[in-house]
């Protein structure tokens, strides 16, 4: 059976899948099924041991995932995505940086074709992978124009044009957690003050919640869970922290117009708890601006895989459409 590998590398874990064709589609066009899942593994990135020791369990991850394939489907892999974290230059497949991984300028793109014998492999920022599985198979699908922002220990964000994610000229666009919300406020580590990120991220909140109650263990959940109670710390953290998201907000779709907003990450799991009062915030705020749907993503932590397993299919589609057939 035809498939391709998928590797989504976070900080300390990667999440792979051997894909099935079922739901690529060229750049710029939609398909009526979800990829296929044919199978799934995780492993530890080993970044304890230094960046080089990084990039070796990538390229052991993705040659087992081979000959997995290779075993239980009858032939290898034909290509491969990966997503990663960082600074990423898609166009000549170099992980440019990753703070948490510690690597620079590493050539994965070409490092991963050499182990795994010549075929064309994909690299992709991780954000912008998940929000391409978002945007064309999951909860933006069917629209033309989507903003995909996951709510995690920062916040970023993928631009979906027509069944695709701009990267920007430099590979920085959708960077939405670093507009600057509240001028002169909580500095950020990228050097300014005020950023969005720094009072509507998850972890912001989890850092808030845990000063306010006392407990340094209290997250965001807990935050979550004390404010469908009633407790008025609880409920002032959380509107702070929906106000700046719903001030960032309005100014991306403000530039960008989408016709979805597709809110992840840790945050979005408090469900109605964040996505009322935000509908309600970005309601107020915007004027003349054509007011976008907001959905909570549906792909859960399987975005990253199927985004990278359809930059990979998408790889073969541009080379072969043959290539996608089961």
């Amino acid at each position: 059976m035809r498939h391709v590998i998928a590797l989504d590398v976070g900080g300390t874990g990667m999440k792979a899948a051997l894909v099935g064709a079922g739901g690529a589609a060229p750049s710029g066009g939609t398909s009526p099924t979800p990829p296929v899942l044919l199978h799934q593994a995780r492993r530890a990135t080993g970044r304890e041991r230094g960046p080089d020791a990084v990039v070796d369990s990538i390229l052991d991850f993705a040659a087992d995932l081979r000959a997995h394939g290779e075993r239980h489907f009858g032939e290898p892999a034909a290509a491969a995505g990966v997503a990663v974290p960082g600074i990423v230059d898609e166009t000549h497949g170099i992980a440019a940086y990753a703070a948490n991984l510690g690597w620079r300028d590493v050539p994965l793109r070409d490092l991963l074709a050499r182990r795994l014998g010549g075929i064309p492999v994909a690299l992709g920022h991780d954000v912008r992978t998940g929000g391409l599985a978002e945007g064309r198979i999951g909860a933006g699908k069917g629209a033309d124009r989507f903003l995909f922002v996951p709510l995690g220990t920062g916040i970023a964000g993928a631009i979906g044009l027509d069944g695709r994610v701009e990267a920007g000229a430099h590979g920085f666009a959708g960077e939405i957690g670093h507009i600057v919300v509240r001028p002169g406020g909580t500095p950020c580590p990228c050097g300014q003050r005020g950023c969005l990120e720094r009072y509507a991220s998850a972890a912001a909140v989890s850092e808030a919640w845990a000063a306010v109650c006392g407990d340094p263990e209290a997250d965001a959940a807990d935050c979550a869970k004390a404010v469908s109670s009633g407790d008025p710390n609880a409920v002032r953290i959380w509107q702070d922290a929906v106000d700046a998201l719903a001030d960032g907000l309005v100014t991306a779709l403000t530039l960008l117009d989408p016709r979805t907003l597709i809110i992840g990450g840790g945050l979005a799991e408090a469900g109605e708890t964040l996505f009322t009062p935000l509908r309600d915030a970005v309601r107020r705020r915007v004027t003349f601006q054509k007011l976008p749907s907001i959905v909570p993503a549906a792909l859960g932590d399987t975005a990253g895989c199927l985004g990278a397993g359809l930059l990979a299919w998408d790889l073969l589609i541009t080379t072969d459409p043959s290539e996608v057939t089961a």
